[in-house]
């Protein structure tokens, strides 16, 4: 597989990345677990076809410490028992933000409290604004179609 342009050698989309990527750090940076950030990133990617982005946040959240058995059990976490009450809040606030075209009423006030439940307001901040920015990175890549294997943990900063 062949990406359609070399979108991350583009000038234009070089300024446009530098823009997404220092959104993308503002939610990194913030109090939410790291991990957390991981897992809602692999969940948004799985859902949304993004190979790249699956295949980046699963190296990442393997260097931060996340465990394989964890990573193999994203896509499946409502079934799995490895995963915290709060992260799987956050799991599923990630698949109805992600899904929102599908879902007359978009993320449900049910998903949103048990969210609330687990994560002060600066943590839903941060998970909104993760949500949003991996669901435009996945786009791109989508849209591109950007061969997924090739990554290395740290190659983009």
């Amino acid at each position: 597989m062949k990406a359609r342009v070399n979108y991350f050698g583009h000038p234009l989309a070089g300024k446009f990345m530098r823009h997404l990527n220092s959104a993308a750090k503002v939610a990194a940076d913030s109090t939410l677990p790291v991990l957390t950030q991981e897992l809602v990133k692999i969940r948004a990617s799985q859902i949304n076809g993004c190979g790249f982005c699956t295949d980046m946040h699963t190296k990442e959240a393997a260097v931060a410490g996340e465990t394989p058995v964890r990573l193999n059990l994203v896509a499946a976490w409502r079934e799995a028992t490895v995963f915290t009450d709060a992260e799987r809040a956050a799991l599923e606030l990630a698949e109805q933000a992600t899904r929102i075209a599908d879902a007359a009423g978009g993320v449900s006030d049910e998903v949103w409290a048990n969210a609330a439940e687990h994560y002060d307001e600066e943590q839903l901040v941060a998970l909104i604004s993760l949500i949003a920015v991996i669901n435009a990175y996945n786009r791109i890549n989508v849209i591109n179609q950007q061969p997924a294997g090739d990554y290395k943990p740290g190659m983009f900063g």
